[in-house]
């Protein structure tokens, strides 16, 4: 029971599939570290099935977020809820180390940083489906000129989406590549919602998302999801290209970014740190 006890205790904000996925990993990659010793969802089924996956389930699923808090050393933040930015200010003024998933809810998240720098716990942010933050990171602490984000999908992937059906674009007589979108990050954010995870990472780890571009275009030849970042500034020119494939249990989300989750919380736990 000591040995339990000494453990980081992590409550999962959120049982969907990333939210699942990630717990589950928690036992399988980090079990001398961490364990799972909270589930909350609003959905309590979602809470339920998790449960069952758990060999630790007994009496883990909370009633409400703040049973999840005071439960926990750590959240798990995979809820992209439109109250997104208050739970995670609530666990921070809980005094509660937190990874956050739904970055996209923070292309402004500056008082979130500069919060959790006040009450001194960490904040955990994966690079997600996307490669090069590391050197971006380190590219900041220099003049960036220029960043780009390049973001490739295929037709079906636009079918639904306000901007496209606004814009009167008929995706059935694309033919080839065609850009959709070409514009601040800001705008885009608002016009394809569905990307602004990567988005707000680069913003973040570049501070300079007044300087971000962000292209958007499809092609009936795209079968996967693609990002290219492309930075020029004092350092150097960096550029970095993704191809993803979709999370096995949530066609949504690419398989990078739950292993990225993963990868961060692996680090943190055993307190070692590759990269910048």
């Amino acid at each position: 029971m000591n040995r339990i006890k000494s453990k980081i205790r992590v409550g999962i904000l959120g049982c969907g599939a990333i939210g699942s996925r990630i717990a589950r990993s928690i036992k399988s990659e980090c079990d001398e570290q961490a364990w799972v010793t909270g589930l909350f969802d609003i959905n309590p089924a979602k809470s339920e099935r998790l449960a069952k996956f758990l060999p630790y389930s007994k009496n883990i699923i909370r009633n409400s977020y703040q049973e999840l808090l005071a439960v926990s050393d750590l959240i798990v933040e995979a809820v992209n809820a439109p109250d997104t930015h208050v739970l995670v200010r609530q666990a921070l003024l809980s005094n509660k180390d937190i990874l956050i998933m739904s970055v996209g809810k923070f292309i402004d998240g500056e008082s979130i940083l500069r919060l959790a720098q006040k009450r001194g716990v960490r904040l955990l942010i994966p690079s997600g489906a996307i490669a090069g933050i590391d050197a971006i990171k380190a590219a900041a602490l220099g003049k960036i000129t220029q960043i780009t984000l390049t973001t490739r999908k295929p037709i079906y992937g636009f079918a639904d989406n306000a901007y496209v059906q606004a814009k009167r674009i008929n995706l059935s007589h694309i033919k080839k590549e065609t850009i959709l979108f070409d514009g601040k990050v800001r705008e885009a954010v608002k016009c394809f919602p569905q990307n602004i995870n990567v988005a707000a990472t680069i913003a973040l780890a570049s501070g300079a998302k007044d300087r971000l571009r962000i292209r958007i275009s499809t092609s009936p030849e795209f079968k996967v999801n693609s990002h290219e970042i492309e930075v020029i500034g004092e350092f150097g020119r960096l550029l970095t290209k993704t191809e993803n494939v979709v999370c096995p249990d949530n066609p949504k989300t690419s398989y990078l970014a739950v292993l990225s989750a993963i990868q961060t919380l692996k680090q943190f736990f055993q307190g070692v740190k590759l990269g910048t």
